[in-house]
């Protein structure tokens, strides 16, 4: 299998060659297991990226080895994006996060019975809402958005469906709401939020909510029966749907719809950046959050049945009592996997984005690489 590295742009940032062969053998055995064309890895410290390398295919029709900066949709790894920056507006005075979203979305009917959830409720998934699945909230790359699409979604699910501040429930239309919240609230739109408060403070460069044409893309791929192609036709809008190549089936260049929930896209060193920043001890740099809120964020505090919950971050219950302790965000959806946990004990990130649609042993991943001495 292919492999490339590249040195960090952070000062002092070069890769520990001592942990690179290591590193691309952990990820050729995963990446075989699981039958993924590529992965690119980035691990990172609130200093500095420590590694950002990537092995496997970019692109298989096109034999293009898979590279560091190379661009892959984010989909839900956005959330810690996003409630990042709702964060910076409540510690900026613009966001209440205990207030009823009804006082900023001045159309909100909440639910007679169920209640009237609060944007803090939105980003820990506690509002009550329901996930209806997200699969053709896509569109092609060049396709313009259809208008209020995502507005007829929210007022169709956005009313709490079981009670305010119970159990958690994962909810993409939580952080729909959230979004407009913000927009509300900072009177201008989540996109601008996001790349102002993080993106940019960050120097993630390379992240945004549409693709830059001068950088390269992996091509997102879904491993299936060539016979079953036209039900993958049939599922997602048109245009999505590629060539094949071999087992695979490709997928076109595509957005999602719904800047707030799953709208970024970039590399993964980018991600690791993100990430490190809420990995980050008292002592080091915070260029967009205090420590009080970044702890704010990765303490788990609302527990579900599938996963327990910070603010955008969680874990699966039954990592709880693991140790070094940690968090994560997944982020999946038609043709790519990804995964981020960081460390915070050891400030420590850890960023995996795949062109794979199936999920695979991220966690084998993760916990080998926090097995190398990166310190």
């Amino acid at each position: 299998m292919n492999t490339a590295d590249q040195p960090s742009p952070e000062p002092g940032g070069q890769p520990r060659q001592l942990h690179a062969e290591r590193v691309r053998a952990i990820a050729q055995e995963i990446a075989s297991a699981a039958n993924i064309p590529g992965i690119s890895i980035a691990v990172a410290t609130p200093d500095e990226v420590l590694y950002a390398g990537a092995v496997g295919y970019a692109d298989l029709a096109g034999h293009r080895q898979a590279r560091p900066e190379d661009q892959y949709l984010w989909f839900s790894m956005t959330k810690i994006a996003t409630a990042t920056a709702a964060m910076r507006l409540h510690a900026d005075g613009l966001l209440d996060l205990e207030a009823p979203i009804g006082t900023y979305l001045r159309g909100y009917r909440p639910h007679p019975r169920h209640g009237h959830p609060t944007t803090r409720q939105l980003l820990t998934h506690t509002a009550g809402l329901g996930n209806p699945l997200p699969v053709r909230w896509v569109r092609p790359e060049h396709h313009a958005a259809v208008p209020n699409r995502l507005a007829r979604i929210v007022r169709k699910h956005g009313a709490p469906h079981t009670t305010v501040g119970s159990r958690a429930a994962y909810s993409n239309i939580g952080y729909l709401l959230a979004g407009e919240v913000m927009e509300a609230a900072a009177g201008r739109p989540v996109e601008e939020c996001v790349q102002e408060l993080v993106l940019d403070p960050l120097g993630m460069t390379r992240t945004g909510y549409g693709y830059n044409s001068a950088a390269p893309r992996a091509v997102g791929y879904v491993r299936m029966a060539p016979l079953l192609r036209p039900v993958l036709v049939r599922i997602l809008p048109k245009g999505v749907v590629g060539p094949q190549v071999g087992p695979y089936t490709s997928l076109n260049p595509f957005v999602v719809n719904g800047a707030a929930y799953g709208g970024l896209l970039g590399t993964a060193a980018d991600a690791s950046r993100l990430a490190a920043a809420h990995a980050a001890a008292a002592t080091d740099p915070h260029p967009v959050l205090g420590q009080g809120d970044i702890e704010e964020m990765r303490t788990i505090h609302a527990f579900g049945k599938r996963f327990d919950h910070g603010i955008g971050w969680f874990r699966k219950p039954a990592d709880a009592t693991r140790s070094p302790a940690f968090v994560e965000h997944y982020g999946t959806g038609g043709g790519f996997w990804n995964a981020m946990r960081i460390y915070p004990k050891d400030r420590l990130a850890l960023v995996a984005m795949a062109n794979t649609t199936a999920a695979w042993d991220v966690d084998r991943l993760f916990t080998q690489l926090k097995g190398l001495p990166w310190a």
